[in-house]
């Protein structure tokens, strides 16, 4: 664990409130030649970082038993510290080289057919780490042809010719996500801002990038404010969106306002396609990278 994720993300404290019966997940016990050992010694033998442990997320046993896992790139200390997310925050180091190689040569080691890539926040790189991003897709792409790739991108503080680096490794799905409400930004994310996030993601999308976003709930939004939210991403030609709970991560992060409902999110994925996006992935677990592969609006065919 990087040290760096100890330190408290703000002098509050308010450890969450018990779980609900249906955010509890078993884990699974650790077997011989278990699939969540194999990512686990590519992962680590490979030197490499995944959003899964990074940001503490519930699903890492039950995607890593699937063979699958987000790898994040540039290191895993971010230039940003929103108060939800359990990534460290702090001067990050300087890029690693060999790493886009090292995440090509696990991607091809787990046999993935869809690889899902992120990363910190750089905002102390010129570029941001676009030309990391392009790297490593390019490596997957000459080790996995049929591979699908997917992007999970900050947004670049929307310089164009960063995005334009980006767009050149042409991968196959495009996401940014937008991760609350407009009201809710300066408390969740106050280095972002939401119109530039609509930006970026209406930049790609009309560059005729497949593009996706996520909004993590449970954290002082009204439900017509979400409406709105998806509204305004419809708006900006975003075709793919995940909505999950918000799950705090130790008592200095940002307290969970509420357990949002099964219901509700079953009633959110019925309007996002009454909006007209092309998948919709809702539920009180769901991730940006839940079943990526799933997702997808080929998956169908």
């Amino acid at each position: 664990m990087n040290p760096l994720k100890k330190k408290p993300r703000s002098n509050a404290y308010q450890p969450a409130p018990e779980k609900p019966d249906w955010l509890k997940v078993r884990l699974p016990f650790r077997e011989k030649e278990n699939p969540v050992d194999f990512v686990r010694s590519s992962v680590e033998g490979g030197k490499l970082n995944t959003v899964c442990e990074s940001a503490s997320c519930p699903n890492l046993n039950h995607c890593w038993s699937r063979k699958t896992a987000t790898y994040m790139l540039a290191g895993d200390i971010c230039t940003r510290r929103c108060s939800y997310c359990d990534v460290a925050f702090g001067k990050p180091l300087a890029l690693n080289p060999e790493e886009p190689l090292r995440v090509a040569e696990s991607a091809k080691a787990l046999g993935l057919n869809h690889v899902v890539i992120t990363s910190v926040n750089r905002d102390d790189l010129a570029d941001g780490g676009a030309a990391h991003y392009k790297k490593t897709v390019e490596l997957i792409r000459e080790r996995l042809p049929e591979c699908k790739i997917e992007i999970l991108v900050p947004d670049f503080k929307m310089r164009e010719e960063n995005l334009e680096i980006v767009y050149s490794s042409k991968p196959d799905i495009f996401n940014h996500n937008l991760e609350t409400v407009e009201r809710l930004f300066p408390t969740v994310a106050p280095a972002k801002k939401y119109e530039r996030s609509l930006d970026v993601l209406e930049h790609a999308s009309k560059k005729g990038l497949l593009t996706k976003s996520g909004l993590i709930l449970g954290l002082g939004e009204t439900l017509e404010e979400v409406h709105q939210t998806l509204k305004d991403l419809r708006s900006v030609g975003v075709q793919m969106i995940t909505l999950g709970q918000y799950l705090q991560p130790t008592p200095t992060h940002l307290p969970v306002s509420e357990y949002i409902r099964p219901e509700v999110f079953k009633d959110l994925k019925e309007f996002g396609k009454a909006l007209g996006f092309r998948t919709v992935f809702s539920g009180p677990l769901v991730r940006s990278s839940y079943h990526a592969d799933e997702q997808v609006p080929w998956f169908e065919n």
